[in-house]
């Protein structure tokens, strides 16, 4: 029985996750084959982890030929939004300014990565006003 999906992802299952969502969907090996230079896992790790994935719903299965074939079934853009209200929520008791003032403090920001975070506010104000 699949798990609730609210579950975060372990570091392992977000690195196999980022390669499904880079290349769509996939077997264990195009997984493996698209899994950053530095990361070699053995197959069976990578296809126990996908049963994992599967398991806790965010990816589905279909048996292709003798290969099950994994389709994310989460965004990547909905999992970031939800990994940082998550982060938010236990590291900045919820205060979404707290975590992006810690950001701005703590990181060393060129002129341009300010004005892009600029440009984001302002685009985020001008929908809200909109």
């Amino acid at each position: 029985m699949p798990r609730r999906r609210s579950e975060m992802l372990t570091d392992v299952e977000l690195e196999l996750m980022i390669a499904l969502w880079q290349i769509g969907s996939g077997s264990v090996r195009e997984v493996m084959a698209a899994l950053s230079g530095e990361s070699k896992r053995a197959y069976t790790s990578v296809a126990t982890i996908m049963k994992i994935l599967d398991d806790k719903g965010y990816v589905t299965s279909e048996r292709q030929d003798r290969s099950l074939i994994y389709t994310p079934t989460v965004k990547r853009s909905e999992y970031e939004g939800k990994s940082l209200k998550n982060l938010s929520d236990s590291l900045f008791g919820g205060t979404p300014t707290a975590l992006v003032a810690r950001l701005v403090d703590n990181e060393d920001l060129t002129d341009e990565m300010i004005q892009e975070i600029k440009a984001i506010i302002e685009t985020r104000i001008r929908k809200d006003d909109g």
